[in-house]
């Protein structure tokens, strides 16, 4: 049965739109982060995720990457979130620096 363009569209918006967001339990597992310490990094406003109608967070993959990273941090030199974060925090800022760097290198050759 042929269905016409009208109701395709109908159908399709229907459905529920793609997100490239990760939701908590997802986040959970992909970070391995514990539920009570993300909650720590959430009070500090480290991480800020969007919210969906439901109240749910919803994180980026950047978001996982950066606490990977900060675990890692804590976890090799035995720090809290709080002094994790801050490393973290500056060794973004270092990478923005040296692209700024080689892009200003890039432009004067």
């Amino acid at each position: 049965m042929a269905r016409t363009i009208i109701e395709i569209q109908a159908i399709s918006e229907e459905l529920p739109v793609r997100s490239d967001r990760i939701a908590w339990a997802q986040f959970l597992e992909l970070t391995g982060i514990h539920p009570s310490r993300l909650g720590e990094l959430l009070e500090m406003e480290w991480i800020i995720p969007a919210k969906a109608a439901n109240k749910h967070y919803l994180f980026t993959r950047k978001d996982v990457f950066r606490v990977r990273k900060l675990i890692r941090i804590c976890d090799d030199f035995n720090l809290t979130p709080t002094g994790g974060s801050i490393i973290v925090d500056l060794l973004e800022r270092v990478e923005e620096l040296e692209r700024k760097v080689q892009e200003l290198e890039s432009a004067a050759e």
